[in-house]
């Protein structure tokens, strides 16, 4: 049977066309293109690997009918809420002068809206507060001081966020940062005098398909005060539609803004490719856009950047710049497939030296 139409069957096709708009039918009763996407079966969350609590309490709440929005900020608050996170909200590690400074943004598939905070203070759930400028605002993005204040206007309590155990990673980095300083060194903590970076970005669908995201941090560690990465970036940080799927980041926030990383990944699930392949691809163009002093003699990123997708059928997948140490585990990404919440490995572009 051939699947080009003869130009009977064509002529036919017009003239039907013709007659339904005379007779005044509403053009969805006419046969027109259309993309169909089956709606999951089951719940779905994926989130980098710290948000491993946040994506199970997330999947359970959506599991229970809970809006896909709501459940992602509950998913992640449960970081943002315990001291000891160093990586985001209560206890996240501060900026060069000992101040912690939040950031996070959030997108709700279904009504196509979304809330971002940036450089926020003394607020604990940056992610609640981006979602009350979702909510109740005609912004997108508050920041600053200003940002403090809106959170304060809606009952939020300003609370000193530096923990004693983020206030010493904190006083051996300043002793530790320069040999020409005023300060003298101290005994040096691998693991804090280091300068990590810590966000968690969560994504879920339901089984409607009706999907949500949402990612919030602390920012880079010992950061130039007012420095805000990409997390509160609508898409870079993170991004959603509700027809195709959600997508956001960990990482070099930097790199990222500059290829709107988490929009593109979505964009790319929208041409066809799978959560994983568009992730891999984004990473792609995000090393062709990297500049020469950020890339090692063979031509590869100085840095590492992680991308985690769901798309509206429920598939999910991730990747990162770089895979596993030698004799160690790779990145990883956190998961609730409908059942149970697990840790996966990220596929990558390049072997870890």
């Amino acid at each position: 049977m051939s699947d080009h139409p003869s130009r009977r069957d064509f002529l036919g096709a017009a003239t039907g066309v013709a007659a339904g708009a005379a007779l005044g039918l509403p053009r969805a009763a006419l046969a027109a293109p259309a993309v169909h996407i089956r709606p999951p079966a089951r719940p779905v969350a994926v989130a980098s690997a710290n948000g491993i609590r946040g994506v199970e309490r997330a999947g359970q709440l959506v599991s229970q009918g809970m809006d896909t929005l709501d459940a992602a900020v509950e998913g992640v608050k449960i970081q943002e809420l315990d001291p000891d996170d160093t990586s985001v909200g209560y206890g996240g590690l501060p900026n060069e002068m000992g101040v912690v400074q939040l950031d996070a943004s959030c997108m709700h598939g279904p009504s196509k809206r979304a809330g971002a905070v940036g450089a926020l203070e003394g607020i604990k759930t940056p992610s609640v507060v981006a979602k009350y400028v979702l909510l109740y605002t005609n912004h997108i993005m508050l920041v600053g001081e200003g940002a403090k204040r809106f959170a304060l206007s809606y009952g939020f309590t300003e609370e000193d966020l530096l923990t004693e155990r983020s206030r010493q990673a904190w006083l051996r980095w300043r002793a530790n940062r320069g040999a020409s300083d005023d300060w003298l060194d101290v005994p040096a903590d691998a693991d804090l005098v280091a300068r990590p970076t810590g966000t968690i970005n969560l994504n879920c669908v339901n089984p409607n398909g009706e999907i949500s995201s949402v990612t919030t941090t602390s920012g880079l560690a010992w950061k130039i005060p007012g420095r805000v990465g990409d997390s509160p970036i609508i898409g870079a940080g993170q991004y959603c539609d509700n027809d195709v799927g959600a997508a956001g980041s960990t990482g070099r926030g930097e790199s990222n803004i500059k290829v709107c990383g988490a929009f593109l990944t979505v964009d790319h699930m929208r041409r066809g490719m799978s959560p994983t392949d568009a992730a891999l691809e984004t990473l792609r163009r995000v090393v062709a856009t990297t500049e020469p002093r950020l890339l090692d003699p063979e031509g590869r990123p100085t840095f590492d950047l992680n991308f985690y997708a769901v798309n509206a059928r429920g598939e999910f997948g991730a990747a990162a710049i770089y895979g596993a140490r030698a004799g160690g585990r790779g990145s990883q990404f956190a998961v609730f497939d409908g059942e149970t919440a697990g840790l996966r490995d990220c596929a990558y572009l390049y072997e870890r030296r």
